[in-house]
């Protein structure tokens, strides 16, 4: 018995090792979020009050603030992030960059390490990420970038992958090759929402 119970306490404290911790804290009324990208935080091709940021704020009762430019590279957006992280009711950043980068034909080295320079500033302020993921546009279609779980691993922050592939994927959910239309930032905010949720963001 006494061997038992020493292998199960060794095994807890590997668990314990490996397990990640993320030390996660939701979001009360007061509290903001920021929504921060490029075109498609934006709400491109659709009316203001279709755009994720505005639905996701219509699904949870919590204010988000759009700080979408289209257009706007990586690099772009970790030149204007500190202005916006002064805000102390911000308590939660949606990080969706990428895809002007891909565009522009810009370093994916320059862009995982700006995703990364951003997730780090955000923790300073003490303000949770959630990271969502941006497929290559590619002559095969839309392909999946290993960085985005890389930056997710290293940087100890949750990832949503995949939902924008599956957006475009679908001609009725897009206005264009790269951009959803009005049910198409719909569905997005439905699953930032349900992401949210499960990584304990929001409450339930």
């Amino acid at each position: 018995m006494k061997y038992l119970l020493i292998i199960v306490a060794i095994l807890l404290l590997l668990f314990s090792f490996n397990k990640k911790e993320t030390h996660i804290k939701s979001l009360n009324q007061q509290d903001s979020i920021l929504a921060f990208g490029d075109s498609l935080t934006y709400g491109y091709n659709t009316n203001p009050s279709e755009s994720y940021p505005a639905v996701l704020n219509r699904l949870s009762g919590l204010k988000v603030i759009n700080a979408g430019i289209p257009a706007e590279s990586s690099k772009d957006g970790l030149r204007r992030l500190p202005k916006l992280l002064e805000d102390t009711r911000i308590k939660l950043m949606i990080l969706f960059f990428g895809g002007n980068d891909m565009i522009q034909g810009l370093s994916m080295v320059s862009l995982k390490t700006n995703l990364k320079t951003m997730i780090q500033m955000a923790k300073e302020k003490q303000i949770e990420v959630l990271l969502i993921s941006v497929p290559n546009l590619t002559l095969f279609g839309l392909s999946p970038l290993k960085l985005y779980e890389e930056v997710s691993d290293e940087e100890n922050v949750p990832l949503l992958s995949g939902m924008l592939a599956d957006i475009l994927d679908n001609p009725s959910f897009k206005s264009d090759q790269i951009h959803p239309n009005a049910l198409g930032y719909k569905i997005m905010a439905e699953k930032i929402y349900e992401s949210l949720k499960e990584n304990g963001l929001v409450a339930h």
